[in-house]
Parts: structure tokens; C-alpha cells; sequence
């Protein structure tokens, strides 16, 4: 079974509420009503409700009437929901006032259904900035327990399937954190892991990349990943994880025999830790467009519950894909409680 189906099956198996912020997009809409269809999540649409009907009536989503609809300007909850962020945020000044236009914010408004139990997971990002996106899940969400840093997976789908687990890759940090220190390093790989195990569901081999493979060359960014494979192995003294491996390092057996004799990881990668964002956001596209791999994400990663950021260019194919990774990530994090 592919991949994505998997995902879908293992969703549809354990139904999650997942929010859809931006209930009025046209994408958004058209994958809501084929989640619907397949039923693989329970979905809360926010948005104008009569706009949200007449639309789905436009575009002959039939389904969309499983969804919840909320309207968070009218919702009888918006009160309960001010006064909770009000006191969320009191000590950084923020006012009864101020939280009441706040959650009039789907953005806002859909983490505070999480907050509060009443959903697992929200996807958004069509209309709205990655910033837009992540500032309230911040504010409200947060972090996972031991997590301060918050970055994002891409799931890579790749034609080498002497690679990773089948030709199935997940590397961060491609989305987030543009230039992390060493323990913010060692937090993307325990939170890329993670991922790999909950959303591709494969045990993760976590190699921590440089252009230096033990010690074959000094430099302080080659020092910065060596240190920040130390507390990896500290944070999660189970994870599978070795550094610094040079790419060929790590995937490629041979190669990682010769310059990485005894490592449990070397050839065998299946989890791939830039040491920056811009490697890693190079690496990935480099690997789609060059290679024609498949790059699904970016997956973020670090929240207590899910929130997942789409690209404003994104596919309705995209969006129903994201939603059944959101859904699994729900899964696992419920898991780790």
C-alpha cells in the first residue's frame, strides 16, 4: 500500500477533529467535502456559515454538511474562549478587549477549540501567512513538553528505493527555524523523528548531516552538530541517531562503511538533520526537481497538538493530504501523553 494510503487508512481508523480555519477557500472546501466523503477526519469548517452553504451548493459538495460549521463572530462560545486567552496572556499585557477581537480570528479561534479539548488539529495557510499561522498556535497551544523550538519535515517520496526505508526520507528542518544553535538542532532531530515514526510510520534512523563526516573536516558549524548529536542522545536516550555524516555518509552503504566504520546509522539513514534551513530547504527542492521525488509538507513539528502551515499555491490534492497528516500526528500526540 502507498504511503498516502496508508496515512488515510490508519486516519480513517482513528477519526480526529481537525479544524479548517479558512472554511471559505475554494480548495480548502473542495478537500473538505472529499475528507468527508472518504470519511477520514471529523471537520470543524470556521467561516460565515450561510457563504460557506451557498458555496458548497456552487461547487456541488455535497458532503460538506457532515462538517461542523462556526461562525466565530456569532458562536456562543467566543466569550468563554476571550476570557481563556485573556488569561493566557496576562502577563503579556494582553486585555479582555483585545482578546475578544482576537478570537474573532479563525486562526485564533481554531486554536482555542484545541486548547480546550474540543478538536485535535488544525490546518490552515491557503490564505494565511506561515506567521499567521504559527503565532497563534504559539500563544496559545504551545510547545510539546522539552520542545522550545518549532520547525518543519518534509516527507520525501524519492525513485531510490536502496534509500531511506523504500525510498521514503524525512528531512528538517525546511520550513522554521533558519539558523538554530546547537540545542535547537538536537530538538529538530528528536521532533523529526517523531514525525517520521508518526506520519510515515517507519522507525526512525536519524542521521545529523554536515560536509564533514567524524572529523574528516574542522569547522564551528561541523562542532555546532557534533554537540548538537550529544543532546539528541540526551533528550532521547532510544533515538537511533549518529552524526556528523556527510550525505553519501548516510545513505549510501558502501560509502558509510569507508568513512564511518561502526556507526549504527551510516548507510542506512531513513531521517536526514540539516544544520540550517537554508541547506535544508535547497536539499529538498533540489531532491523533488532533479530527482522527480515527491516532497509532501512542510510538516511542523515541536506543538503540543498539531497546527500544519499549507503553501498558498497549494493543490486541493495537498490539502486533503495534509489534513490525514494532521490527523496522525493527532494521533501519536495523544500517544506521547
Amino acid at each position: 500500500m502507498e504511503l498516502i494510503e496508508q496515512l488515510v487508512a490508519h486516519a480513517k481508523a482513528n477519526k480526529q477533529r481537525i479544524v479548517l480555519p479558512e472554511g471559505t477557500e475554494e480548495r480548502t472546501l473542495k478537500a473538505a467535502n472529499q475528507i468527508l466523503t472518504d470519511e477520514v477526519a471529523d471537520l470543524i469548517l470556521l467561516g460565515n456559515v450561510e457563504e460557506i452553504q451557498t458555496l458548497a451548493k456552487k461547487w456541488g459538495l455535497g458532503n460538506i454538511h457532515r462538517a461542523t460549521l462556526i461562525d466565530p463572530a456569532t458562536s456562543e462560545k467566543a466569550e468563554e474562549y476571550a476570557q481563556l486567552l485573556c488569561e493566557l496572556r496576562k502577563k503579556k499585557g494582553m486585555t479582555i478587549e483585545e482578546a475578544r477581537k482576537k478570537v474573532l480570528d479563525p486562526l485564533y479561534f481554531g486554536c482555542m477549540i484545541i486548547k480546550c479539548g474540543e478538536a485535535d488539529g488544525q490546518l490552515a495557510g491557503a490564505r494565511n501567512t506561515t506567521g499567521d499561522v504559527l503565532r497563534p498556535a504559539l500563544q496559545i497551544i504551545k510547545t510539546s513538553p522539552g520542545i522550545t523550538c518549532v520547525s518543519g519535515a518534509m516527507l520525501l517520496l524519492t525513485h531510490a528505493p536502496e534509500c531511506g526505508d523504500n525510498g521514503v526520507l524525512v528531512m528538517g528542518d525546511v520550513a522554521v527555524t533558519p539558523v538554530p544553535d546547537a540545542n535547537q538542532l538536537a530538538q529538530i532531530a528528536v521532533c523529526t523523528a517523531r514525525t517520521a515514526k508518526a506520519v510515515a510510520g517507519i522507525e526512525p534512523r536519524v542521521a545529523m548531516l554536515s560536509f564533514s563526516t567524524k572529523g574528516s573536516a574542522k569547522h564551528e558549524v561541523v562542532d555546532k552538530v557534533v554537540e548538537a548529536f550529544g543532546i539528541a542522545k540526551e533528550m532521547d536516550p532510544n533515538l537511533l541517531i549518529d552524526g556528523e555524516l556527510q550525505a553519501d555518509a548516510a545513505l549510501v552503504p558502501s560509502v558509510g562503511a569507508s568513512k564511518a566504520p561502526g556507526s549504527p546509522i551510516a548507510g542506512k539513514a531513513n531521517v536526514l538533520v540539516v544544520p540550517s534551513l537554508e541547506v535544508g530547504n535547497i536539499g529538498y527542492k533540489l531532491v523533488q526537481r532533479l530527482g522527480h521525488a515527491t516532497a509532501v509538507g512542510p510538516i511542523l513539528q515541536g506543538i503540543a497538538r498539531p497546527v500544519n502551515d499549507l503553501s498558498r499555491g497549494c493543490s486541493i490534492e495537498d490539502v486533503y493530504k495534509m489534513i490525514a497528516i494532521t490527523a496522525n500526528q493527532a494521533i501519536a500526540a495523544k500517544e506521547l501523553d
